[in-house]
């Protein structure tokens, strides 16, 4: 078993019986009193973050994860199927599962983790960032393309809704940061 020397961010770890991963730490040595390590947990399965103050040396259990590309097939009401690339095993995960599931599209590689000693899938993501082609978005103003203040919704290829720059049109192939459904830029062809 660990204890609080090992951490790390992005560490798996087990705490009252649920999985939370590390995405912030502090080592922490005050004057007075013993050293402590602060902590942000990310709960696996609901994604709500707490803060937590372990005591120094305190024991951790650590939980192996693993990381493994699927290509995304297509959605039906039993969730979200995807193959994985070596095996061509087929696992279905429901949209919670997901970081941004209304970027999705057919053929898209996704990293899906499992928990290596159950075997179970704990949530996929999506690359940082997807370029997809503009379905529908009104017409931009002529003579504005410098401007980035101003924005309009636009409709992409997988029905998702991204407000982008005036000068964005219809066809457009558009690059968006999965994290926070933002737009980044125009992509040049």
């Amino acid at each position: 078993m660990a204890t609080t020397a090992d951490i790390r961010n992005g560490l798996c770890i087990l705490y009252n019986n649920d999985l939370f991963t590390i995405t912030e730490f502090q080592h922490v040595k005050p004057g007075k009193g013993p050293a402590f390590v602060r902590t942000k947990l990310k709960n696996i399965k609901t994604g709500k973050v707490i803060d937590n103050t372990f005591s120094a040396g305190h024991k951790i259990d650590i939980q192996r994860v693993e990381r493994r590309a699927h290509q995304y097939l297509y959605s039906d009401d039993m969730g979200y199927n995807f193959m994985h690339n070596e095996t061509f095993e087929q696992v279905a995960i429901e949209k919670e599962m997901i970081n941004a599931p209304q970027f999705l599209k057919e053929g898209d590689i996704v990293e899906i983790v499992y928990h290596a000693d159950t075997e179970s899938p704990l949530f996929a993501e999506l690359a940082t960032h997807v370029n997809l082609e503009v379905t529908y978005t009104e017409p931009g103003l002529k003579g504005d393309t410098a401007s980035s203040t101003a924005l309009k919704p636009a409709t992409v290829e997988t029905g998702a809704t991204v407000n982008v720059p005036l000068f964005i049109n219809m066809g457009d192939k558009i690059k968006i940061d999965t994290r926070d459904s933002s737009y980044v830029e125009r992509v040049k062809e």
